[in-house]
């Protein structure tokens, strides 16, 4: 049988303003990427959101990013590495104390929007985001986008690595992202996005927006919960991966 750990972005509400439908995605997922606070969130948000993983029995990982509330943390930003090294180690531990008072532990840590794309190939900020982690605690696992450096600088550092994929993201020809500003970028159409999540798990193939095919290594699979689609994304796919013999499971909870 295959596994897979599907989570999604969670805890992106901010004070007044709602974004997503955290309540009734965390049902059908396995692990929740739950904001810290710089790009979204905030200590309410952060203990709902932790509150009901535990309910549900979702493992929680940090979802750091750039300090940008404006724009989403999707804007790049210039950092030194000991800025985004200790940017990380602030959010990782706001989040990690909401986990430790709820009884439970932090299972990764997953970079998002702007700072995430940037480890697909920039080494220094790849490095300094898992010295952070690994100074936090080792055990920790990093979730890096399938062919990121980010996933080599975890390895090197000692920490484990999870090639995550996008089940509602087109692909470039080198495994980055398409970029969000450029059309194509999403994919809406729920029965083409289930038959890729289906075929990269099972077979480790995606076709690249040029109609290229790709190798592609997959542990986790995400949907990004401020989606229009997300509930529906994540019931389907749920759906599907059963009648395709592939086990949605965290892996703080796999046998």
């Amino acid at each position: 049988m295959f596994q897979v750990d599907l989570n999604s972005d969670m805890g992106e509400s901010f004070g007044a303003y709602k974004i997503g439908g955290d309540d009734q995605i965390i049902r059908s997922v396995s692990s929740a990427n739950v904001a810290c606070g710089f790009h979204a969130g905030d200590p309410m948000v952060m203990a709902k959101t932790v509150q009901m993983a535990k309910e549900n029995g979702v493992s929680v990982g940090a979802h750091p990013g750039y300090p940008d509330l404006m724009g989403f943390g999707r804007r790049k930003m210039v950092l030194s590495q000991a800025e985004v090294k200790n940017y990380m180690k602030y959010q990782i531990g706001a989040l990690n104390a909401f986990v430790t008072s709820a009884g439970m532990r932090l299972q990764h840590v997953a970079p998002h929007g702007a700072l995430g794309n940037l480890c697909q190939y920039d080494r220094e900020v790849s490095r300094a985001i898992v010295e952070a982690v690994y100074e936090i605690d080792p055990e920790l696992i990093i979730y890096y986008c399938a062919g990121a450096v980010l996933g080599e600088e975890a390895v090197k550092i000692g920490l484990q690595a999870k090639a995550e994929i996008f089940a509602d993201r087109a692909y470039m020809d080198d495994l980055s992202l398409v970029p969000r500003k450029e059309e194509g970028s999403m994919i809406t159409d729920e029965s083409i996005a289930i038959d890729r999540c289906v075929r990269m798990v099972k077979e480790g193939k995606v076709i690249a927006r040029s109609g290229k095919e790709l190798d592609i290594s997959g542990d986790t699979l995400c949907v990004h919960g401020d989606g229009p689609k997300a509930l529906a994304f994540v019931q389907k796919i749920r759906e599907r991966f059963q009648q395709e013999g592939i086990e949605i499971v965290s892996f703080q909870n796999r046998r």
